[in-house]
């Protein structure tokens, strides 16, 4: 049997890597295998593939976030053709993009992963401490009714990430580029009774049209911050869909409005306040 290679991705391989997002059922955008955003992982994070005999069966791809002690090492996706599933492929890439669990000073980690037979082991591997499931939601933007006293208005980059700068301290004037450029993205501000009160990037194209990420101002309620910016998006012939935390205030709404659950992931990290059901940010790696 050959042996399985992992090696850095080039632009050359993305029709490859789009080839096996597909094949694990993944759409080609949210699945990661659009050019723009594997092109954004080449610059900003660690994108391999591994195969054999030169065919590419699996990749991966992670992002350093943050730094100094708040430091997060994600796993921004995971995926392996499934003809090859159980030969391999998913660990040596794990081995490779993660060589040496993170010590009492490191980064601490975090995935973003599918539930599929990588994440356990991943989860005692690196010592991780906590989990929670995250909900694909998809439904019809013209049955989410945005709650009172809030407003949405079409932003810039720019004013949308010094937004978050100021609440979290995190400078993503990059993340929120890369959303920006994606078909149809859409950076946006909230506003609650007249004051900022959340500010993201929606994104997507045809059924896949969604809420990328938002960040919040301290205090403000998260569930009416997803609904606001929901009941706003020009989605293409109404529908979209969002990835929450499974207990976020949002979810009980969007059920009653009629959203049903499309799919599921598994975010897990070795600091259980990283997964705070309060804060919306959904889809941290791959939006």
């Amino acid at each position: 049997m050959s042996t399985i290679t992992v090696r850095p991705a080039t632009p050359g391989d993305f029709p490859a890597i789009a080839k096996v997002a597909v094949a694990t059922g993944q759409d080609e955008e949210w699945a990661g295998s659009d050019p723009a955003y594997l092109a954004y992982l080449l610059e900003h994070g660690t994108l391999l593939v591994a195969g054999r005999d030169g065919s590419v069966t699996g990749f991966g791809a992670t992002r350093l976030i943050g730094g100094g002690p708040a430091a997060v090492s994600m796993l921004c996706d995971l995926f392996v053709h499934p003809g090859t599933h159980g030969r391999g492929c998913g660990r040596a890439i794990l081995s490779a993009l993660w060589p040496e669990p993170a010590g009492p000073d490191g980064p601490r980690r975090m995935t973003f992963s599918s539930q599929h037979a990588h994440a356990l082991p991943l989860y005692t591997r690196f010592g991780l401490d906590a989990w929670w499931p995250l909900l694909y939601l998809a439904g019809d933007v013209r049955a989410v009714r945005a709650p009172d006293g809030w407003t949405v208005a079409p932003a810039s980059v720019a004013e949308v990430a010094a937004a978050e700068q100021g609440w979290t301290g995190v400078d993503r004037s990059a993340d929120h580029r890369a959303w920006a450029a994606r078909p149809h993205g859409q950076p946006v501000r909230a506003f609650r009774h007249g004051e900022l009160a959340a500010a993201g990037t929606a994104a997507g194209q045809g059924a896949e049209y969604g809420l990328a990420h938002l960040a919040l101002a301290p205090g403000a309620p998260a569930g009416d911050a997803v609904l606001a910016v929901l009941a706003t998006l020009p989605a293409p012939a109404g529908r979209a869909r969002v990835c929450l935390p499974g207990p976020h205030p949002a979810v009980r709404p969007l059920f009653a409005a009629g959203w049903r659950h499309q799919d599921s992931d598994l975010f897990m990290a070795s600091d259980p306040r990283l997964l705070d059901p309060r804060r919306a940010v959904p889809n941290p790696g791959g939006a």
